[in-house]
């Protein structure tokens, strides 16, 4: 990680004046580290700051985070250069992904194969967590139907990603705006999945965003399910942006309820950022560093 920073720190002018809205006066500026007290690890997300990835990895080590959500195994030796890990693996190709998912009988020989190649992938790079979705609703599929297809499908898979010392994970999204339609859109569906499937390989991904749009309660739902939840998402509601004065959840008391849980896996900053991104993403690190 050291080195990583060293890295991070010689690149500094180029990388800012890529990420940042205010190059000119931005470009000659030191990026800190923002994570000191640490009791949570925390990432970026590949997709949200509208930079290439490797100029987003330097920001990343420099700011002392763990690692990059949503980065696919091509990309990964960008991760490594910089002493980060993929912290959130995707499989969301081949036709798969959030609208079409586990709860349908027919894709699951096609997509319980990529997430077998994805679990072999990741466990041969030292990483340990993948990302699926449950797909959308259709007229002839109900939520019942819908939950016990995806329990099917995780219990084929369950046995082997604990084998390869991986832990899977389905998203919590909301479909009030986002995602319309999308099926694991409740805390309590995702639940009840976890406990049909009955594997610690599997485990939600819960988004503060998405659940505080869909369902609010958030810290109250935290506290309750959190031995369910093995890695977390943020952003701004409303408008997913910054982790500032202008949106409603209060970061440092929801971050100080994950903590308080003994959570040891991931938060990772998913928000659009306004403004200055290096800024932005600094700013959310620390509000979410208690």
């Amino acid at each position: 990680m050291l080195i990583a920073r060293a890295l991070a720190g010689a690149a500094v002018p180029a990388l800012m004046s890529s990420l940042s809205a205010q190059p000119a006066r931005q470009s000659n500026a030191e990026i800190k580290p923002a994570v000191r007290k640490g009791r949570l690890k925390q990432a970026s997300v590949a997709w949200c700051y509208g930079a290439p990835l490797e100029e987003l990895a330097k920001v990343t080590a420099a700011l002392g985070l763990t690692g990059i959500d949503v980065v696919n195994p091509p990309d990964w030796p960008v991760l490594k250069k910089y002493g980060l890990t993929s912290t959130m693996t995707p499989c969301m190709e081949r036709g798969y992904g959030i609208g079409n998912g586990l709860n349908k009988k027919q894709n699951h020989e096609g997509h319980l194969q990529l997430v077998k190649e994805r679990i072999d992938a990741s466990a041969q790079a030292g990483f340990r967590n993948i990302l699926v979705f449950s797909g959308n609703r259709q007229d002839d599929l109900s939520d019942k139907e819908g939950l016990e297809n995806c329990a099917i499908a995780l219990r084929e898979i369950a046995p082997y990603a604990e084998k390869k010392g991986q832990l899977l994970q389905m998203e919590l999204l909301n479909s009030k705006r986002d995602h319309k339609g999308y099926m694991c859109d409740r805390t309590h569906w995702g639940v009840e999945l976890v406990q049909k499937v009955g594997s610690p390989a599997f485990k939600l991904l819960y988004d503060i965003y998405h659940m505080q749009i869909q369902e609010g309660d958030v810290i109250a739902t935290i506290k309750e399910f959190h031995e369910h939840i093995g890695h977390y998402h943020t952003a701004g509601v409303p408008g997913r942006s910054n982790l500032d004065e202008t949106q409603e959840l209060y970061y440092p008391a929801i971050m100080n309820a994950v903590a308080e849980t003994g959570f040891d896996g991931v938060v990772a900053q998913e928000f659009i950022p306004r403004g200055d991104k290096v800024k932005a993403l600094t700013q959310a690190v620390e509000a979410c560093d208690v």
